[in-house]
């Protein structure tokens, strides 16, 4: 991932000419002529052009400033059965009072039959929002008449109140791009940190500056014109071990960093951390309810005991903050509810569960902190500058008999010291209350580990009876008793295990472990499985990995612009030992395998062997590191 930040007031550089977006309705012979785009034949659409503005505007009307950003796009349509390109949503963000509105929205689908062109327009009524969360609503519509070979053309422009973060400029998609354009206008007064992320460069940038380009009331002020250009762009795809796609997508980034007012002075908004730490630690909704000490005074006699050491009281604290306040699926760093009202109503979001935790624990005299971080399909934080915009949830940070742990206390299957997946994501910033913060990296030492073993029997009659044993540990586990948990009960989980087992007839089953999420889960299956019709005479052709087949390549991309992010460490391994009825010799078998990746990143072992006239099996895929880049798979 490519990162680098420019200020834009230092980027003054003429050029001649201006930026200029294409014509609306002109389509060119050639763009009639594209059958498929050369550089990815398999892809259903592409982008023949695209065009974006951003610029400041002053709302007379309401007295407020604005960005209005403009939004050109012209697609064709190379399999009509593949839907997604000609369903369109807009995202419109919303923040406190203030939300983002659209105008102008024009869309059309060019048609080519026996030499004419036929046009079909949206029609507006055709469109309708959706709430995403309450910070995001879509304008989302389908584009009419779609057929193989159509071209679809829309425009839009969305007024936002948002300045702070100015606009996004994503360069690449899921489909490829021909040409991608983008230009910023933007006010002297106002300077920006650009962060340009991804792995493709730029075609061309140009700088400028537009002279009186903006004006307030009776004060006109000079811009700077900034203009992006990428061609040839690949699609984006996602694979399976990733984390934020936006991590990893070639895109233009601003951050709001300096306003200069009119009488002189300015405002900085890229600030230094112990500016930041002092803002958060005095707001009511992070740092005051971090000093919620006294909430907690009372309720400690009934939490803990005063003959427990100081983790068993960790523990019995965080198992408290559980069960009294359920999670309302909102992530956050600051507190909706406040801790009161959050144990009033046993609900709250992340910052109610989490700071609660903070607090109850300090009341205990540990030594405890909130940790802010940003999720993995959030993004990695920029850590040049703070910009808690950035960060989007908070965990507490426990010090204790000289051991660290971080503690999530907004799922009920979580074990102490275990994160959810969610938050295993670079590194977070420690905010303690009497010292400078500091950065953490967010990882978990518990691997997410399973190991299964099938003993048995196999008779003349081709059916192999035995039993099968499932082990979970740590996160094998937690995913396991969530699984669990969607069923209304473990009869009916066993139900659907059994109508799942193609081949295999579960005759009896039972799951211990379920309600202790300290302790590993173990499923016990007794199964007949039929191998053969009946065993034959003289060669038998068996298969022994008969459990957790790998069925798919998780890994299917030619070329990976990104790195194999798993999370945490892991071990899956497989034991099998079945008793043949009459004497076999082993005429042939996969050689034994023991395959290492660079710097014991990870480990395949995998051996077959008869003797004694049981046929074992053992089988091991462990991956010791988190993130593997390509160069070590």
């Amino acid at each position: 991932m490519t990162r680098f930040f420019l200020s834009i007031c230092l980027l003054f550089q003429f050029f001649s000419g201006t930026a200029e977006d294409f014509s609306f309705g002109l389509i060119s012979d050639t763009e009639r002529a594209v059958k498929s785009y050369q550089l990815d034949s398999i892809s259903n659409a592409v982008v023949l052009n695209e065009y974006g503005t951003a610029m400041f505007v002053f709302d007379d009307q309401r007295g407020e400033l604005n960005i209005a950003f403009t939004h050109h796009v012209r697609l064709k349509i190379f399999n009509k059965d593949d839907p997604s390109q000609a369903n369109i949503q807009i995202p419109l963000r919303i923040s406190d009072d203030k939300a983002e509105y659209l105008e102008d929205l024009k869309a059309v689908t060019y048609n080519f039959r026996d030499g004419r062109k036929t046009e079909t327009w949206l029609n507006t009524k055709n469109t309708y929002q959706e709430e995403l969360s309450k910070y995001v609503k879509l304008t989302k519509f389908s584009m009419p008449d779609i057929q193989d070979g159509s071209i679809i053309e829309y425009s839009y422009r969305i007024m936002s109140p948002l300045i702070y973060n100015f606009r996004t400029w994503r360069f690449q998609a899921d489909i490829p791009k021909i040409r991608s354009e983008f230009e910023a206008i933007i006010p002297a007064t106002y300077t920006y940190n650009v962060i340009m992320r991804g792995p493709y460069k730029l075609k061309e940038q140009k700088s400028s500056i537009l002279r009186e380009g903006f004006r307030l009331p009776g004060w006109p002020i000079d811009c700077s014109r900034m203009v992006y250009i990428m061609e040839n762009i690949p699609a984006f795809i996602e694979e399976d071990y990733m984390t934020a796609a936006s991590n990893f997508k070639s895109a233009i980034y601003f951050e709001l960093a300096t306003v200069y007012l009119r009488n002189g002075s300015k405002h900085h908004y890229t600030k230094e951390w112990k500016n930041v730490d002092r803002e958060l630690l005095t707001d009511r909704s992070l740092g005051g309810q971090i000093k919620q000490e006294a909430i907690f005074e009372k309720l400690l006699a009934n939490i803990i005991s005063a003959d427990i050491n100081d983790l068993a009281k960790a523990k019995a604290i965080y198992t408290y903050i559980k069960n009294q306040i359920k999670w309302n699926a909102y992530y956050g760093v600051f507190s909706e509810l406040g801790i009161k009202r959050a144990l009033e109503r046993h609900e709250g979001n992340i910052a109610d569960i989490n700071l609660a935790l903070v607090a109850a624990l300090s009341a205990a005299g540990l030594d405890a902190n909130a940790v802010i971080l940003s999720t993995r399909e959030h993004g990695i934080v920029n850590k040049l500058n703070p910009v808690i915009s950035e960060f989007n949830y908070v965990i507490s940070q426990l010090n204790v008999d000289g051991e660290s742990y971080l503690l999530d206390a907004s799922d009920p299957f979580l074990p102490f010291g275990m994160l959810p997946l969610r938050c295993l994501n670079d590194q977070g910033r420690v905010l303690p209350l009497d010292k400078p913060s500091y950065w953490i990296d967010i990882k978990s030492n518990m691997k997410r580990h399973t190991n299964y073993v099938l003993t048995g029997e196999l008779s003349d009659d081709g059916i192999l009876r035995g039993k099968i044993k499932v082990a979970s540990f740590n996160y094998a586990a937690y995913l396991k008793r969530k699984e669990i948990a969607s069923y209304p009960n473990i009869d009916q989980f066993i139900e659907k295990k059994k109508e799942e087992s193609v081949g295999m007839e579960i005759v009896e089953a039972n799951v211990a472990g379920i309600d202790s999420t300290d302790v590993g889960l173990i499923e016990n299956y007794q199964v007949t499985i039929k191998l053969f019709d009946s065993l034959p005479s003289e060669n038998a052709y068996f298969n022994p990995f008969i459990l957790n087949k790998i069925s798919k390549n998780p890994f299917t991309l030619s070329e990976r612009t990104y790195p194999v992010d798993f999370g945490n460490s892991s071990e899956e391994s497989y034991e099998l030992d079945i008793a043949l009825p009459t004497v076999y010799d082993l005429v042939s078998k996969p050689a034994d395998v023991n395959i290492v990746l660079a710097e014991r990143g990870g480990q395949f072992f995998n051996r077959i062997k008869l003797e004694n006239n049981r046929l074992r099996c053992e089988q091991v895929l462990r991956f010791n590191k988190m993130i593997l880049h390509l160069m070590n798979i």
